[in-house]
C-alpha cells in the first residue's frame, strides 16, 4: 500500500455523515446545472438552432450543421479536462470547481442573447460554435472535480453512497431542460417560441448561476487535498504523470463510464429521433418518455450507490451492465410497439438499468487514480468517454438507415456499450489504489 494511500484513508476518517451530505449536496447543484445547459443545447440543436442559426434550403443539411455544433462541444471536454485537472491538482478542488460553475452559467446565458442569422448573418453560426466549445471547455472540468471533492470528502466505506449524489445530476438536468422546452411550447404559439421564448431556458441560468455559486461558496476544500498541501506533496506535472503511470486505468475508467453516458444518449437523443421521425410518434410522446425515465432514474442511482457501499461499486458495474444488455432488446420491442405507455415503459427500463452502472462510475474512475493526480486523470478518462458518447446517436442513426429504418442496430449497439462496462467493472480493482477498508 502506498503513502498517500495510507494518509487519504486517515484524511477521510473523521468525516461526519452531515459533513459528506452537505458536499455531495454542493456538488450535486453544480452537476445539474451542468447537465441542464448540456441538455438544453442538444434539445435546442434540434429544435430552434437548425432554423435560428444555419440557413438551408435544405432541412437535413441544417439539422446536421445544429447536431455537428453539439458535438464540438464534446470534442472540448476533454481539453477541458486537463486544462481543470491541472489546476485541481495544483490549485485545489474548490477553487477549480468555483471557476467551472461561473463559466457554465455565464456562456449559457450568453446563448440565450445570441442574435441569429437573420440579424447577423454568418457571424450568428460562428458566434454559437465559439461559445458551445467554450461551454464544452468548462464541462469537461465540472464532473471530474465534482466527483473528485464528494469522495474525498466522504468516509471510506460510504464513499459509493455519496458518489452517487451528483449523478443524480444527470436526470434533474433532463427534466428541467426537456421540462423548459415543454412548457415553452405549451406557453407560447410556434411563431413566439421560434422568435423568443427558446431564449428563456438559457436566460434561466443566470439565476441558477447564483444559487449554484452560494451554495459551491460553501463547501469545504477536500481534507485529502489539503493533507497533500501541507505535506508538499501536489503533483507537479498532472498530465505527464497520469499520462505515463495511470494511461491504463484511464482506458478501464472511460469503459465504465461508457453504457452510463453513450447509452443514455441513445436511448433518449437517438430513440426520440427515431420515435418522431421514422414510427411517426408524436414529439410530446417521445419528451414525457424522456421525463419520466429521467424520474425513474433518480431512486435508481440512490440504489446503486447502497448496493456499491455495500457489494463494492465494481459489482455494481459488473451486474448492471449485464443487466442493461439483457433488457436492451426487450426495451426496444416495447419502444416499436406504438402503444403509447409501452413506448414511453421500454424507454424508462432501458433508462433505468444503465443507470445502475451510472451510479457507480464516480466511485470506480476516482478509486482508480491516487490523489495527487484524481482530478486530471477522472478527466481524462470520462471526457474521453463522453467525447465518444457524443457520436453514438449518429453512428445510431447510420447504422439503422442501412438497416432499412429497422431498431435492431441500435439494440444490438446497447448490448455492446452494456456489455463493453461490464468488463470494464471485472478489471477495475487490479488496477485500483489500494485503500483500506474499502471495497472496489
Amino acid at each position: 500500500m502506498t503513502h498517500t494511500a495510507t494518509f487519504e484513508a486517515g484524511a477521510t476518517r473523521q468525516i461526519s455523515d452531515k459533513e459528506a451530505t452537505k458536499v455531495a449536496v454542493g456538488a450535486l447543484i453544480g452537476t445539474a446545472m451542468e447537465w441542464y445547459d448540456f441538455f438544453l443545447f442538444s434539445a435546442a440543436a434540434a429544435l430552434v438552432f437548425n432554423v435560428q442559426f444555419f440557413a438551408s434550403q435544405n432541412a437535413t443539411a441544417a439539422a446536421m450543421a445544429a447536431f455537428a455544433t453539439f458535438g464540438v462541444g464534446l470534442v472540448a471536454r476533454p481539453i477541458g479536462g486537463m486544462i481543470f485537472g491541472v489546476m485541481g491538482d495544483k490549485i485545489g478542488r474548490r477553487k477549480t470547481l468555483m471557476v467551472t460553475i461561473v463559466g457554465i452559467g455565464i456562456i449559457t446565458g450568453l446563448i440565450g442573447l445570441l442574435p441569429t442569422y437573420a440579424a447577423i448573418g454568418i457571424a450568428a453560426p460562428i458566434l454559437l460554435v465559439f461559445l458551445r466549445i467554450a461551454q464544452g471547455l468548462f464541462v469537461g472540468g465540472e464532473w471530474s472535480g465534482a466527483m473528485t471533492i464528494v469522495v474525498e470528502n466522504a468516509p471510506l466505506h460510504r464513499r459509493a453512497r455519496y458518489a452517487a449524489l451528483p449523478q443524480i445530476g444527470s436526470p434533474i438536468g433532463t427534466i428541467l431542460s426537456s421540462g423548459g422546452f415543454f412548457l415553452m411550447t405549451v406557453f407560447f404559439s410556434k411563431e413566439s417560441f421560434d422568435a423568443w421564448g427558446w431564449r428563456i431556458p438559457f436566460l434561466a441560468a443566470i439565476p441558477m448561476l447564483l444559487v449554484a455559486l452560494y451554495i459551491r461558496s460553501r463547501l469545504d476544500e477536500s481534507p485529502v487535498f489539503k493533507e497533500l498541501m501541507e505535506k508538499g506533496e501536489t503533483e507537479k506535472a498532472p498530465i505527464r504523470t497520469t499520462l505515463k503511470e495511470s494511461w491504463k486505468q484511464i482506458i478501464i475508467g472511460m469503459a465504465a463510464g461508457m453504457l452510463g453516458i453513450g447509452g443514455f444518449y441513445l436511448v433518449t437523443a437517438f430513440v426520440v429521433w427515431y420515435g418522431v421521425n421514422v414510427l411517426e410518434y408524436e414529439r410530446s410522446l417521445m419528451l414525457l418518455g424522456g421525463i419520466i425515465a429521467a424520474v425513474v432514474e433518480i431512486p435508481v442511482l440512490i440504489l446503486g450507490g447502497r448496493l456499491g457501499e455495500r457489494f463494492g461499486s465494481s459489482k455494481v458495474i459488473t451486474y448492471g451492465g449485464i443487466f442493461s444488455a439483457i433488457i436492451a432488446w426487450p426495451s426496444f420491442m416495447l419502444i416499436e410497439s406504438g402503444v403509447d405507455v409501452l413506448v414511453i415503459l421500454g424507454m424508462t427500463l432501458a433508462v433505468a438499468a444503465l443507470s445502475l452502472p451510472y451510479a457507480a462510475s464516480g466511485t470506480v474512475l476516482t478509486g482508480l487514480f491516487p490523489a495527487k493526480t484524481r482530478y486530471t486523470g477522472v478527466g481524462f478518462a470520462q471526457n474521453t468517454a463522453g467525447m465518444i458518447s457524443g457520436f453514438i446517436p449518429l453512428a445510431a442513426t447510420a447504422l439503422v438507415a442501412s438497416a432499412s429504418n429497422h431498431w435492431w442496430p441500435a439494440a444490438a449497439m446497447l448490448i455492446f456499450l452494456s456489455l463493453f462496462t461490464a468488463v470494464a467493472g471485472v478489471i477495475a480493482p487490479k488496477l485500483s489504489v489500494d485503500l483500506p477498508g474499502f471495497k472496489h
